[in-house]
């Protein structure tokens, strides 16, 4: 389930170059379209959706591991229990996975940043993050 919300909301960073190509005129065409504030609002969208990526990712972790926590209680009740250390294994590779899934984040979002400051860094400048 995690993993099939993150790839329906990495949709933006995954069109980021078409997006940009599409919105943001080339010099000859400036003239047309604000590309100012082209810039700012695709700026925007991006950030709103690394944002929730990064929340829910962190939002699965935390299920996961809380999941793990109580399949733990259960083992030490029934360590013979095979349902249990079969469910066990398959939460601790899903947090393994989640945790993967953030450092693809970060190649993504570093990525999108990348194209986006090529394409839009004499129209807008995103403001500093602290």
């Amino acid at each position: 389930v995690c993993q099939e919300a993150l790839r329906v909301i990495r949709t933006i960073d995954d069109r980021i170059v078409h997006s940009l190509n599409t919105s943001v005129p080339t010099v000859s065409f400036s003239s047309r379209v604000d590309a100012t504030q082209t810039c700012e609002k695709l700026y925007q969208t991006m950030m709103e959706a690394h944002l929730s990526r990064d929340k829910a990712i962190k939002a699965c972790l935390a299920q996961t591991s809380e999941a793990m926590g109580h399949l733990r209680e259960e083992r030490t009740k029934d360590a013979d229990n095979l349902a249990v250390l079969k469910q066990l294994r398959k939460e601790q590779t899903k947090l393994k996975l989640m945790q993967s899934e953030l450092n693809v984040e970060e190649v993504i979002n570093d990525r999108s940043l990348k194209v986006f400051n090529e394409r839009c860094r004499t129209h807008y400048t995103p403001p500093k993050v602290k």
